[in-house]
C-alpha cells in the first residue's frame, strides 16, 4: 500500500498557525522493524520531535524512531484493540445484488476501516449461505467489487462448516456437487479423495437418460484432475462414503436421479438397498435474493424436490444434515471466527500461540445484518445472546412493518443505514 501524507495544520495553544509536520523519511515505511506499522500523524509527530532534539544521523533516527514506535504501538494497542462488538453481514440482498453493490454498501464498509492505514477498525465477516467457490477466491472478488481489502478468514459460506467433517471423511470417496467448483472447493478443505457429480455420472453410460436433449454444458472447468487417471472399474467399485451438496445444483433432474442411484445403494451402484451413506446440505435457502427482482429458488427448494422423490420411491425416508443459517451452530463459529480476526487485527499479523488468550475475547454484541427473516433473523433469534438482528429491505424483505414470525431488533432500508445505526448505538467514531 502506498502513503500520501497530506501534513496536517497546527496551531498553537494561541491559535496561531505553525509549520506542517514534515514528511517522515523512506526508512520509516521501509524498515523491516515497521513492516507492520502504519504511518500515520503519530509517526510524523515523532519525525518533528527528533528534529527538535537534533537527532540528525540517520542510524540514530532510525533507531530511536523504531523504539519509540514500538513504545507507541504497544501503549496504545489497549485503546485499539477494545472493540466490544462485530458485525456479520449478509451478502446476497444485503451488500450485492448478483455482481452490483447495493444499498451503499462499499461506503458502509469503509467506515470499518482505519482511514490511515486500512486496517480494520470493527471486527466484521461475511456470513453467506451462498458459495459454490473457495473463501480465497470469494475474498478477492469481493475486494475488487466494494474496493476494501477483504480477507478470506473474513468469507463464511454456507459450505465453510463441512470443514468440521474432515476428521471424518478425509480420506474416504465422496461426491460433491453444486454450481461453481465443488471438487476445488472440498479439496482446498483437505479432503483427499473427493470427485465432482459432473464427473462421477460421467464414468456410467446412460445414467441419465435425457442427457441427449439438453444443450447446456454442465460439466464445470476445473484445473483439478484427480480423476483423470482412474478407470470407470475403480470408480463403480469404489464404495461412495458420503454426498456433499456444496451450493445450488445446475442440473436438478440429472442430480436428483444420480443422488437417488446413490443413496439407495449405499454408495455403490448397482448395489442391493441398504442403509443410505451421509447426505449433506450447506445450506437449507428456500428462496434468496439475486440479480432478478424476485426471489430465485435455492438449495433449500432442492432439498425438498430430492426429499420428495427419494421417499416415493424408497420405504425408509431421506436422512440428511443441513448446514448453513439459521443453525445456531452457524452463528456460534461466526462468534469465533469474528474472535480470530480482531486478534489478528490487532497483532498485525498471524495470531501467536503466546497471544491464544485474545482469540477468547468476549463481544457484549454481534450484529446480523440480513434480508430474510426466515434465514438471517432466524438464525440471530436462535443463536440467542450476544447477537442482535438488523433486517434490510433491499433483498427477500421488502415490507413496511417488521417479520411477523422473525422480528427483527431493527429494520432499516438498507446496509448503510444499518452501519449508521450500529456506530450511533456503540458511540464509535
Amino acid at each position: 500500500m502506498r502513503f500520501r501524507f497530506q501534513p496536517p495544520i497546527q496551531l498553537s495553544s494561541s491559535g496561531h498557525h505553525l509549520l506542517p509536520l514534515p514528511t517522515p523519511p523512506p526508512f520509516l515505511s521501509s524498515s523491516p522493524s515497521l513492516s507492520t506499522c502504519s504511518i500515520s500523524h503519530h509517526h510524523r509527530l515523532m519525525f518533528s520531535t527528533f528534529l527538535l532534539l537534533g537527532t540528525t544521523t540517520p542510524m540514530t533516527l532510525e533507531k530511536t524512531a523504531v523504539n519509540l514506535l514500538s513504545f507507541w504501538n504497544c501503549h496504545s494497542s489497549s485503546s485499539r484493540c477494545t472493540s466490544s462488538f462485530g458485525i456479520a453481514f449478509d451478502i446476497d440482498g444485503v451488500i450485492l445484488r448478483g455482481q452490483n453493490p447495493i444499498g451503499n454498501s462499499p461506503a458502509a464498509l469503509k467506515r470499518l476501516y482505519h482511514d490511515y492505514s486500512g486496517n480494520l477498525k470493527i471486527p466484521f465477516l461475511f456470513l453467506t449461505n451462498g458459495g459454490g467457490t473457495p473463501e480465497s477466491r470469494r475474498a478477492f472478488e469481493m475486494s475488487q467489487l466494494l474496493g476494501v481489502k477483504i480477507l478470506p478468514s473474513q468469507v463464511v459460506q454456507g459450505h465453510s462448516c463441512f470443514r468440521s467433517l474432515l476428521k471424518r471423511f478425509k480420506n474416504d470417496f465422496i461426491v460433491a456437487t453444486g454450481k461453481g467448483e465443488p471438487e476445488l472447493v472440498m479439496s482446498e478443505y483437505g479432503f483427499r479423495n473427493v470427485i465432482s457429480l459432473d464427473d462421477y455420472a460421467s464414468y456410467f453410460d446412460n445414467i441419465d437418460p435425457v442427457a441427449q436433449y439438453k444443450s447446456w454444458k454442465v460439466k464445470q472447468e476445473s484445473n483439478m484432475l484427480p480423476f483423470s487417471m482412474k478407470s470407470i472399474q475403480d470408480v463403480s467399485l469404489d464404495r461412495v462414503k458420503a454426498a456433499f451438496i456444496v451450493s445450488d445444483p445446475v442440473d436438478w433432474g440429472r442430480d436428483i436421479q444420480v443422488l437417488c442411484d446413490i443413496l439407495s445403494s449405499r454408495g455403490l451402484l448397482g448395489g442391493e438397498e441398504e442403509h443410505q451413506p451421509p447426505l449433506f446440505f450447506a445450506a437449507d435457502d428456500l428462496q434468496y435474493q439475486a440479480a432478478f427482482p424476485s426471489e430465485r429458488l435455492g438449495i433449500g427448494a432442492f432439498r425438498i424436490a430430492l426429499e420428495s422423490v427419494f421417499n416415493r420411491i424408497h420405504d425408509m425416508p431421506l436422512e440428511c444434515t443441513v448446514f448453513g443459517k439459521p443453525n445456531p451452530f452457524v452463528f456460534r463459529n461466526a462468534e469465533a471466527i469474528l474472535r480470530h480476526i480482531w486478534a489478528f487485527s490487532c497483532h498485525g499479523n498471524a495470531i501467536r500461540p503466546e497471544d491464544e488468550d485474545s482469540s477468547s475475547h468476549s463481544f457484549t454484541t454481534l450484529y446480523m445484518i440480513g434480508d430474510n427473516p426466515l434465514v438471517d433473523i432466524k438464525g440471530a433469534l436462535q443463536a440467542g445472546h450476544p447477537w442482535f438482528s438488523i433486517l434490510t429491505r433491499t433483498g427477500v424483505f421488502r415490507q413496511t412493518e417488521n417479520h411477523a414470525e422473525y422480528p427483527a431488533d431493527v429494520v432499516v432500508d438498507t446496509v448503510a443505514e444499518a452501519v449508521d445505526f450500529i456506530l450511533e448505538r456503540e458511540s464509535a467514531p
